[in-house]
């Protein structure tokens, strides 16, 4: 696909981020798109390579590999090269329907296995993915299609992240009636709320949901399920219901003066970051202000990141990223071969600006808190530090980070928040439908099926399998609709 020798000819070239100086000033995307011209070259270096690990969506050594999704993606990069930007929409919109979002925010599990990164860099297919979807709005191409024929079934779907999303569309464009029910004033779940603006425009969000809303689907905004409205009422008027609620559920941690103020959680930060930004342009003041303090982000993760950019975005004094584990290798080790995702040092965005505006990189490895220290109104005011080595269990054999006996050291924290991961689902919707949960508290499935103990109910996303990325949410939703379909219908052709 492509150019047969176009990645011979030609090295990765990808869209310019704005300087961290210039891009913290805003809430804004900050990335320039190469032109068409360059575009066609950066798809010609798709090398025809006949086993394509991109697209695969395998797991190996439990990690995926290639796109959840099966995108297919040499087909696509061959028709960028080739200039049918329409076809290559129709090809990609045939296994995707969000690439939008996903092109925006994936970590590009496709790149991790292109053939092309085996010696060289990978084709820059979360780029070309991009280009693509944006052309077909641009042209017209990605407007509405409402399905011709209704089938009179009836599908409630009970939360508006990516899951939820991908269910409603393909179950909508079958012909059945989907309502979608979303506790919060917007719909999107994470992708609203939980991913910042500049990674995620939320106008980008209400572009798409504007399109599902004249393909029929009904999105029922500010209704907590199993709260404001009865799951008996749902399980009463509709034929299915699907549970995707997300893994919501934020990990703590338990150490002295966790009670003081100005601890809170990663995912309440930024939810009030984005819907102040959204309300009023950060104008009324009510969110979680990280402005001349010293702010401590526990957690190395996307979501630690993010509240990196956002706390140097508010004017923060300080910025200090806690990782409880080793620094990963700059480049691949010979244990973690390709086409496996690349265990590697990654500096992000947000650590990126960090190190732009303070001289230094945020992340200090191996370390965690061992205590807060409040002030006389029971404000935080010092965290208290430990390093951390790693230790083997000797009943279980297991690998554990452990203190180190007198390596504390004290810093200033005015602000605390921690990414520290999610332990599952809150629970009161799996109470409110009686669904079953498992030892990780996700809702029970028999392995690769989406029902539940539940007659009726479903699940998908994240409430099914736990923390994970959008593109295995959408996968998660795509495939649950499928089920879903063929237990209304007696058979499915999604």
């Amino acid at each position: 696909m492509g150019k047969a020798t176009g990645f011979l000819e030609y090295k990765r070239r990808v869209s310019e981020a704005i300087a961290p100086e210039e891009r913290i000033k805003n809430y804004n995307e900050f990335h320039l798109p190469l032109d068409a011209k360059q575009r066609k070259v950066q798809a010609s270096r798709c090398m025809d390579c006949g086993v394509p690990f991109c697209q695969s969506g395998m797991m190996i050594n439990g990690m995926g590999s290639g796109c959840p999704l099966n995108n297919l993606i040499p087909e696509w990069n061959d028709l960028i090269y080739t200039g049918n930007l329409e076809q290559a929409y129709q090809r990609l919109h045939k296994t995707s329907p969000f690439p939008e979002f996903t092109a925006r925010v994936c970590p590009a599990l496709c790149e991790a296995a292109c053939t092309c990164g085996l010696n060289t860099e990978p084709v820059s297919v979360k780029e070309n993915e991009l280009s693509i979807i944006e052309n077909a709005y641009s042209k017209g191409y990605a407007a509405s299609k409402p399905p011709k024929v209704r089938t009179g079934k009836k599908v409630a779907v009970i939360g508006s992240g990516p899951s939820g999303l991908a269910v409603a569309d393909l179950l909508n464009q079958r012909g059945h009636s989907v309502t979608v029910f979303e506790r919060s004033d917007r719909i999107g779940g994470l992708l609203m709320y939980g991913i910042p603006n500049m990674k995620l425009e939320k106008h980008i969000i209400d572009r798409k949901v504007k399109i599902m809303e004249e393909e029929g689907i009904i999105f029922q905004r500010g209704v907590n399920v199993g709260k404001s409205l009865k799951a008996a009422k749902l399980l009463e008027e509709f034929d299915r219901i699907v549970l995707c609620c997300g893994a919501s559920n934020p990990r703590d941690i338990k150490v002295q003066g966790r009670d003081a103020k100005g601890i809170y959680f990663a995912v309440d930060f930024l939810k009030s970051t984005t819907k102040s930004l959204l309300d009023s342009d950060l104008k009324e003041g009510t969110y979680i202000s990280a402005k001349d303090k010293n702010v401590i982000v526990i957690g190395g993760g996307d979501t630690g990141n993010d509240c990196v950019g956002t706390a140097v975005r508010h004017g923060a004094k300080s910025v200090l990223q806690l990782e409880m584990m080793p620094k990963q290798p700059d480049y691949r080790t010979q244990d973690n071969p390709w086409p496996e995702w690349p265990k590697v040092c990654k500096t992000d965005y947000g650590q990126e600006e960090a190190i732009s505006v303070f001289g230094k990189d945020p992340r200090v490895y191996t370390t965690t808190v061992k205590e807060f220290v409040k002030d006389k109104e029971g404000n935080v005011k010092k965290a208290i530090l430990v390093k951390l080595e790693s230790q083997r269990d000797e009943k279980t054999g297991r690998m554990n980070m452990v203190p180190v006996e007198g390596s504390e050291q004290e810093v200033a924290a005015d602000l605390v928040l921690i990414a520290a991961g999610f332990l599952g689902s809150e629970n009161y919707v799996a109470k409110a439908f009686g669904v079953e949960l498992n030892e990780r508290t996700n809702v029970k499935t028999e392995a690769g099926s989406y029902r539940t103990n539940v007659e009726k109910v479903f699940t998908a996303g994240d409430m099914h399998r736990g923390q994970s990325l959008v593109v295995w949410a959408i996968r998660e939703g795509r495939d649950a609709a499928r089920e879903i379909d063929e237990s209304l219908m007696g058979y499915t052709g999604l």
